[in-house]
């Protein structure tokens, strides 16, 4: 008996001691980042003119900074959070200044997997709408796009990610209007859902439009392995605001000549819209051609070369030129050339 007890109380204590392993086996701390930086010429204008595309982020002449930003997360069982801080010029035009600490706050959030299948994330996340994100690590392009610049950045809110099955994938949220962190001076909330479906997503956005909001945005995002060297993304978004608003679509061919070489091309149209009968509500045409050179796994050099053109413009948000050209006229086109590198860890 004595043998059969002491043989027990060995198997409570190693479960016990097993169990205790695999909880903290679950708790988990990482520190993740990046930082990137470029220099950039303008062919087509003077780089002492002050031409700038109409979209956000990488918009200065000559050697520049970019961002930087360190990801804190930390895990225990079901819970986690993740703080996310950023500086540079990027990160501040990314983050803003409503009421949280310009260019610091990028992403600050906590989360909560119910089950398997189910997530809970409270806090401030980037959106969830677009092909491209904040992080230039993450992007083909450096550059980035119209679609992308036009709609928001953050969100302040509470969102629910459903795993509906292996290919579908629900995600429903209430958030405070785009890129706003509290609701003390609006009153007012925004409401958003993603369904996917293998790799395709239909991404829903909605706010009043009041107090600068951005009313009701739809937008696709997805892409498709051609082959195994070959692959195309896709986006495509429209966007309405008391009869305004804007609409377009791009296409990212990328194409993987070796394991640490690939060539991509964004061609997007874009487009503003509005109720005037006597405006021409501008439209543009950007091409981007991006190469990406991986050093080792962290280091990617990119050169880029870019060519923006506006067509059918009479002023409105995307203005009447680029600024000026070579010659010193006010010119319909932009084109400039990228040398970026960028570092993850």
């Amino acid at each position: 008996m004595k043998k059969l007890l002491t043989l027990s109380m060995f198997f409570i204590a190693f479960g016990l001691y097993a169990q205790e392993e695999e909880t903290e086996e679950k708790k988990s701390f990482t520190i993740s980042g990046s930082v990137d930086a470029y220099y950039q010429t303008y062919i087509s204008a003077p780089d002492d003119a002050g031409a700038t595309f109409g979209t956000a982020f990488a918009d200065k002449s000559g050697f520049a900074f970019g961002m930087g930003n360190i990801i804190a997360s930390y895990e225990s069982g079901k819970v986690g959070a993740v703080l996310d801080l950023v500086t540079g010029p990027r990160g501040g035009a990314a983050t803003f200044s409503n009421d949280i600490v310009d260019g610091i706050v990028n992403q600050a959030y906590v989360y909560w997997n119910v089950s398997e299948k189910t997530t809970l994330t409270m806090g401030r996340f980037n959106t969830f709408l677009g092909y491209e994100v904040i992080a230039p690590a993450a992007n083909f392009n450096y550059s980035t796009s119209y679609l992308f610049s036009s709609g928001p950045f953050s969100h302040m809110g509470l969102k629910a990610d459903f795993a509906l099955s292996d290919d579908f994938s629900l995600m429903l949220a209430v958030m405070n209007p785009w890129d706003t962190n509290d609701t003390s001076t609006t009153g007012e909330y925004s409401f958003g859902a993603q369904l996917g479906y293998s790799g395709q997503f239909l991404n829903f956005y909605y706010d009043s439009g009041n107090n600068g909001g951005l009313g009701f945005e739809v937008d696709y995002t997805g892409g498709f392995d051609v082959s195994d060297a070959f692959f195309l993304g896709i986006n495509a978004a429209y966007n309405d605001n008391d009869g305004s608003g804007f609409y377009g679509a791009a296409l990212y061919p990328q194409y993987a000549t070796s394991d640490d070489f690939s060539i991509g091309l964004r061609g997007e149209y874009f487009a503003l819209h509005g109720e005037a009968d006597n405006f021409d509500y501008p439209s543009v045409i950007g091409v981007t051609l991006t190469g990406s050179y991986t050093v080792d796994s962290n280091l990617i050099i990119k050169p880029e070369f870019r060519l923006d053109s506006l067509t059918d413009s009479d002023g409105g948000i995307l203005g009447d030129s680029f600024v000026i050209d070579n010659d010193g006229l006010a010119a319909s086109s932009l084109s400039a050339f990228t040398l970026a590198a960028i570092y993850s860890f």
